[in-house]
């Protein structure tokens, strides 16, 4: 691995980046899309921690960043190197918390009469963005997978929850629903 402290290294000029075992892959490669994805969707989130937000909402932020950042290790290292065993690994009680998370979010909603926008508070807007950036996330990881790369089915689970979290907390954020702004369909032709 590179020294952390060196950030111009130049092994990236010809349009090839290294995997976590070192191994040397095109940067367009499936694995290095899914795994750059988690990366943005980790500074939306950050973007979204700079926000007023609700009690707690900052900590579950910080710990989400976390596990993000443990689950791009995992999609850069491939299933079959050595380095594999050493990593950080999403696991099935994850996701159980992520759902749990969305229960109780889901709880202190008004309920929603139609389709909601992205928008309302700035909180709000920046959480809609890190739903669709984990739902492509989740798009290219299946893609992956499809490809005949081995993928966690624990990391698919977790970035799906995560983009309803995404969702409900986003509405959390717009006065626990009563501030969305609603989808009004256009005049039938």
């Amino acid at each position: 691995m590179p020294e952390l402290d060196k950030i111009v290294t130049r092994s990236g000029d010809s349009g090839e980046t290294s995997l976590a075992d070192g191994s040397r892959v095109p940067k367009c490669s499936l694995r290095v899309e899914a795994y750059g994805t988690v990366d943005e969707l980790n500074a939306v989130l950050g973007l979204v921690r700079c926000e007023q937000l609700p009690a707690d909402l900052n900590d579950k932020l910080l710990q989400l960043q976390n596990e993000l950042f443990d689950l791009g290790c995992e999609l850069a290292t491939p299933t079959d190197s050595e380095r594999a065993e050493s990593i950080p690994t999403v696991r099935q009680f994850q996701v159980n918390l992520l759902e749990q998370w969305v229960t109780e979010a889901n709880r202190l909603l008004k309920p929603a009469c139609n389709f909601v926008l992205p928008g309302g508070t700035r909180a709000a807007a920046a959480l809609h963005l890190a739903r669709t950036v984990a739902r492509r996330c989740e798009r290219q990881m299946v893609s992956l997978a499809n490809s005949g790369e081995t993928v966690n089915p624990c990391c698919l689970k977790f970035v799906n929850r995560l983009s309803d979290l995404c969702f409900v907390w986003a509405r959390l954020c717009n006065d626990n629903g009563h501030d969305d702004i609603f989808w009004q369909p256009g005049p039938h032709r």
